[in-house]
This record gives structure tokens, sequence and C-alpha cells, in this order.
């Protein structure tokens, strides 16, 4: 259907996919959530939090099972966020896809044993420089149809014809078999998904958690201790299997330079990932976060030969004496230069 759209004459890809704000994509199935899949990833993105580890130290805090750290969604919701594109942005190259914001609301943690569905609809789409800008809009819900988290993507995304061919062709060569075609054809298939169907009211329940950090103890201006990490290009080869990220400018330096880069980059996710390690890791529970957002602006090259050291800090902007809780500001920085916008902040809640 896609096609035959496409190839009408006068066809305008910015109108048709302006005409699909609010469409929505509903998964049938649900995404299980394993408890070694939240070590496997927690491990990826460097978080030893021991709630993400030992399910008697969640348990002591009031959790069910372990918890899985705060990016933990994006690799659940990037399938559902590729099938609606796949339906709403005729026209487009999804292959040439950066992602500039990444927005989580978090509304109760994911924990070992959740079953969790996604409804993904366009949010928004403009036009920035000549670049086409879509942003998406993921509801997370459980198996007792309760809110989850809600995640806001912000993408640019090419055209078709943008790219040339073999540099196309180069990357499926790449890739794991059949990893740029599985997404649709699990999407063709009419009984795996639910388009514009209307499902009872999301529940929201009253999450607590058990932050470590007390509300008293802390001042505006007050910063957080500093913290470097550290990413290899086993650490990039490592995320892109858990996370499901086929794209070989993560891992394939020859793919890199055929697109004019210098050397491959780390994954946007990633470092958000590192990130929200870095802020629970202070806070005690990731279960006490409120919100997470982050603007990319530099990217991460990786050397094959020494380690990219991406150094982390943290200051409190703001409090919330009623809600007792506090705005960070997050600061990351790679050889000096800054990796995230000046919108990089977490919401969490004090003890």
């Amino acid at each position: 259907m896609s096609e035959n759209v496409a190839a009408t004459e006068n066809f305008d890809p910015a109108e048709h996919v302006r005409a699909m704000i609010g469409r929505h994509y509903r998964t049938a199935d649900y995404y299980e959530v394993g408890r070694e899949k939240v070590r496997e990833y927690a491990r990826a993105v460097q978080d030893f939090n021991p709630l993400h580890w030992d399910g008697d130290a969640a348990k002591a805090l009031g959790h069910s099972n372990v918890i899985a750290p705060l990016t933990f969604m994006s690799l659940v919701g990037t399938l559902a966020q590729r099938r609606l594109l796949e339906k709403i942005a005729v026209g487009f190259d999804l292959s040439q896809m950066l992602q500039t914001d990444q927005i989580l609301e978090f509304y109760q943690p994911i924990v070992a044993g959740d079953q969790l569905y996604c409804d993904v609809s366009l949010d928004s789409y403009r036009e920035v420089m000549g670049k086409d800008m879509m942003v998406t809009k993921n509801i997370v819900s459980n198996q007792r149809n309760e809110l989850v988290e809600i995640t806001y993507t912000t993408l640019l995304i090419g055209r078709d014809g943008d790219v040339d061919k073999g540099i196309i062709e180069a990357a499926e060569s790449l890739v794991m078999h059949g990893a740029t075609t599985m997404a649709a054809r699990a999407s063709a298939s009419d009984h795996d998904d639910e388009e514009q169907v209307e499902h009872p009211p999301l529940v929201t329940v009253d999450h607590r958690s058990s932050p470590s950090v007390k509300f008293e103890d802390v001042s505006v201006g007050d910063t957080l201790p500093g913290k470097t990490f550290r990413l290899t290009r086993g650490d990039l080869v490592n995320y892109a299997g858990v996370a499901g990220d086929a794209n070989p400018i993560h891992w394939s330096e020859k793919f890199a330079k055929l697109i004019d880069l210098d050397n491959v980059l780390a994954h946007g996710m990633l470092t958000m990932g590192l990130g929200g390690g870095y802020i629970t890791e202070w806070l005690g529970d990731p279960g006490a976060v409120k919100d997470y957002t982050v603007r990319f602006t530099a990217p991460i090259p990786v050397d094959t030969h020494r380690a990219a050291e991406i150094e982390f800090g943290g200051k409190i902007k703001s409090l919330d004496t009623e809600a007792r809780t506090a705005v960070i500001a997050l600061s990351a920085t790679f050889e000096g230069k800054r990796i995230f916008g000046h919108r990089a902040t977490a919401t969490v809640q004090l003890a």
C-alpha cells in the first residue's frame, strides 16, 4: 500500500505525514520483561545498582523483583516505533534516522515479569532547515492496564533517494541477516497489530519509592559527585546486540568511512543510559526518578586502541518543597565537549 501511495503523481511526503499526526499503532502482543534481560541491559549501560541485579535488594525497597534501568524501554519501544513509521512515513527512508531528543516520563518502574504494551503515535511533524523532524509518542502500559511510562522521541528522517543505493546495500550486507526486513514482515501481518482501537483508560498507580537522599540534606546549587565512564568498541558491539540496534555506524569503521565519518560513534541511548545510572547511583532507588530528558548535541567517536572517556556531573537546579522533588541538571562531556544539551535534566523524588 505504501509503495502505491508513494508512486502517485505529485505525491508530497510532507503533506502525507502531516495528515498522519495522531495516528496510533498499538502492539497486540506484549513484551515480557525477563530478569536476565534486565541484568543484561544493566551491564550494557554499566549500571550496577543492586536493584537491577539482586531480587532481595529490590524487595527490601518495596519492589516485587529486580527493576529495569531508566532507559530499558528504548529496546522495547524501538520496534513498535518503526512499525508505526513504516505505515505512515511514506516517501521517507527509515535507514536514515537520527535521534536528537529523548524524553522519558516515569509512572512506575519496570519490573521483571511485567508484560508491556506499546501505543505509539506520531505526535508532531515539521521541517527544520530542509530536514524532516518527527516526534513519536509511546504510551507504555502493563498487564494490569496500568500506565508505566510515556516517552517522546525526536527524529530527523531522510527522504527516499537522499542516500546512494550503494551505501544502503553496504549497510544491509553488514548487519545480521534479515535485520532490515524483520520489522517489515512483522508489520505486514494484520493480526500482529492493532490500529485506532479503543481500549479501557489506563490506571495511574500511586507508586511509592525509597530514595536514600533526604530532601532536607540538599540545596539548590549543590553538585553531585562526578564520575567517568569508559566506552570501548566492545561496549558498542555489546550494546548493539542487547538493544537490537543494527546500525553499522556504531561498530563498523569501514561503513562509517563510507558515509564520510572518521570513526564509529557511540549510541545516543547508550550515553543516556550511562547518565541514568549516574543519577540513580546517587539517588539510591531508580523508582524515585519522575522524568529524564536529554538532547544529543555531539557524537562520541570510539577508537580501536583506546576507550572513550565520558565525564558526568550534576547540579541541583531547583527544589519543590511541597512535592519534595529536585530537578537535577546533568552534564556530560567528552574531551571537553558537551555531548548533552542544556535540556539534560532529571526530576527525582527525595526522602
